[in-house]
């Protein structure tokens, strides 16, 4: 069973800051961390391989610093790496990059696919059910429990708003996975030992075969023009009194401001 799992280096979104000038993400002094869903994605790779033995893939496309979040996924059990790095690769949208993950993805070869919901920079959900498409395979969101793997099939259970689904599925596919699947494994030491001494394979665009016209800022059919943080207002006080007495206070400011 060979099992990739697609994790992303994001910024610690507690110390995150916008530059008031540029209105851009200060990256500097900022520490850098796997993102969270994709914590929980590893800990599913690694069940499925601990159970039905195979082979985990840590696969992440960014600048050589990504190396570092990379290190830590071995050292929680992965058993290999992959680093997706090129200029040409730079400035890449949800599209261009599930493309490109997707062009090394048909180069490493993978039954199961694993990607957390979403980035909690960019909070899109868009890159894994994205990777899929390019891969034309199965993909199922939101998996909050993983029910039964075999070397053809998978059945799971699909958060919804109301409950959840039970979805089966043939391999090859691909999941994004909620923090509900898993408590995420600590690192051991003879992983931190592992990590250290790990080999990280770097792959640029003339590895993966990909079309350079699809990669990156040119092949990104959408652009964020601008960052900023959300402006502080001041006007708002707190009601006093009772509950009863601040339902009727409530209701007389909401009549006040002819809201009802």
């Amino acid at each position: 069973m060979n099992i990739t799992v697609c994790i992303k280096q994001v910024p610690d979104t507690a110390e995150i800051r916008i530059n008031p000038e540029t209105n851009t993400l200060m990256r500097e002094g900022v520490p850098s961390i796997i993102n969270p869903f994709d914590l929980n994605a590893i800990e599913a790779a690694l069940q499925i391989r601990d159970q039905a033995g195979g082979k985990v893939t840590v696969l992440t496309m960014g600048p050589p610093q990504a190396e570092t979040s990379l290190r830590d996924a071995i050292a929680m059990g992965a058993d290999e790496a992959v680093l997706l790095s090129d200029k040409a690769f730079a400035g890449s949208d949800t599209w261009a990059t599930s493309y490109t993950l997707a062009k090394a993805i048909e180069k490493l070869g993978a039954d199961i696919i694993f990607c957390g919901k979403q980035a909690i920079d960019g909070d899109t959900a868009q890159v894994g059910p994205e990777t899929a498409e390019f891969l034309n395979i199965p993909h199922i969101s939101y998996i909050r429990k993983i029910e039964e793997v075999t070397d053809k099939t998978i059945r799971v259970q699909r958060l919804m708003d109301e409950g959840y689904d039970i979805v089966e599925s043939s391999l090859p596919v691909l999941l994004t996975v909620v923090k509900e699947l898993n408590e995420p494994r600590m690192p051991s030491l003879k992983g931190k030992m592992a990590a250290k001494k790990a080999e990280i394979k770097i792959m640029g665009f003339t590895d993966i075969d990909a079309d350079e016209n699809s990669l990156g800022l040119q092949g990104s059919p959408t652009q964020v023009k601008n960052i900023f943080a959300p402006e502080m207002k001041s006007d708002k006080r707190m009601l006093e009194g009772s509950p009863d007495e601040q339902v009727d206070s409530l209701i007389h400011e909401l009549k006040e401001m002819k809201c009802l």
